[in-house]
């Protein structure tokens, strides 16, 4: 049985419709990342799951029992749904101790003093700060902060966790270091929990299935290698990686695949032939969508390349990344030195290519 279920979930603020009919499940034992750009809903949902936000239609269930279901008149408050929540702000007590931030919500529910310290120090020993009980949140890291703000969460043993941005206050290096710190907790407790994040790279390393919203939607739900390896949609395919956008025509199709005519193409240039992945007409426009790890610096011409011009190669420490200009079309790629400037084969694999 699924911990967490949402069905047609709708949801308005300020007369906006900000959620239209979204339905997901998490299973025992997995997370489930929200992943989409600003406004798509992704906050709204973890917040109405929460019982932070009131849905005008829809159900939530936790654990086979309805926490919210518009049709009965079911809506039970924040307090009483008993889900951990981790806040982007970690939301620390500045003046409270270690041990007491954490044994905050036990105390809420009336735990026991010799029951609570047992908790506590259990909790804080599973997230590494075991010898941190009596210190203060200014005197901890942002990272340790945030382990705190976790533990808090789990002290109780709530059945879902909600993650909101749980990494988005660390810089960039200690957020890497947590995204692995935080995966390998997660596969230990075997927690199930609700991620939001913006950054598709830390749903990917966090989530065992990721839910793709686009304005209230969901535009596309699945794991992450059927997120970023088989989109569903030219705004899934974007949205996932690092992408080069090709815009012309289809020349022809032939088998799921199909040619495209490239904007500003010779009569000599091959065709760009790509996965077919939308109903396109011969002869109309359409637009082909390939990451940057798929592109390849070639020797010359041949099938499924591409003459550009290199404007810059650009050191990233363990690879370089290339910038090719010709006429309207940019096409950036990676490789693993330095080109001389001039003119270059590009290829562009024919299963690595997507035309919408």
């Amino acid at each position: 049985m699924a911990e967490l279920t949402v069905e047609n979930l709708h949801l308005r603020l300020g007369g906006n419709e900000i959620l239209k009919g979204v339905g997901m499940s998490l299973e025992r034992g997995q997370v489930v990342a929200l992943l989409g750009p600003s406004g798509s809903g992704k906050t709204t949902l973890l917040r109405a799951v929460a019982g932070l936000e009131q849905a005008h239609a829809g159900r939530i269930t936790l654990g086979g029992k309805p926490v919210f279901d518009a049709e009965a008149g079911v809506d039970l408050p924040a307090e009483k749904r008993n889900l951990g929540l981790v806040f982007q702000s970690y939301a620390l007590w500045p003046h409270k101790t270690v041990f007491d931030n954490v044994a905050y919500g036990l105390k809420l529910r009336g735990t026991g003093r010799e029951e609570m310290r047992e908790r506590v120090q259990a909790a804080l020993n599973q997230i590494g700060l075991g010898k941190h009980g009596e210190r203060f949140p200014h005197q901890l890291s942002g990272g340790q902060q945030q382990r705190v703000a976790l533990a808090r969460a789990l002290v109780y043993k709530p059945p879902v966790i909600l993650l909101d941005e749980p990494l988005s206050n660390l810089d960039a290096k200690l957020r890497e270091e947590a995204r692995a710190w935080l995966r390998e907790l997660i596969v230990t407790l075997h927690l199930s929990a609700l991620c939001v994040t913006h950054d598709q790279v830390e749903a990917m390393a966090i989530a065992d299935r990721i839910l793709l919203l686009n304005a209230g939607v969901v535009e596309q739900e699945g794991s992450p290698q059927d997120m970023y390896g088989a989109p569903r949609s030219l705004f899934a395919a974007e949205f996932m990686g690092a992408n080069n956008r090709i815009e012309g025509t289809v020349a022809e199709q032939r088998d799921g695949y199909a040619a495209l005519a490239v904007a500003g193409r010779t009569e000599d240039e091959p065709l760009l032939w790509g996965r077919l992945r939308a109903d396109r007409t011969p002869g109309g426009p359409a637009t082909g969508i390939v990451r940057l790890e798929s592109v390849r610096p070639a020797d010359g011409p041949g099938p499924n390349r591409l003459a550009l011009d290199l404007v810059t190669s650009m050191y990233l420490g363990e690879r370089w990344e290339y910038l090719f200009h010709r006429g309207p079309l940019k096409v950036r790629a990676y490789g693993n030195e330095a080109l001389e400037p001039g003119r270059h084969w590009l290829e562009f694999p024919a299963d690595r290519v997507w035309v919408f």
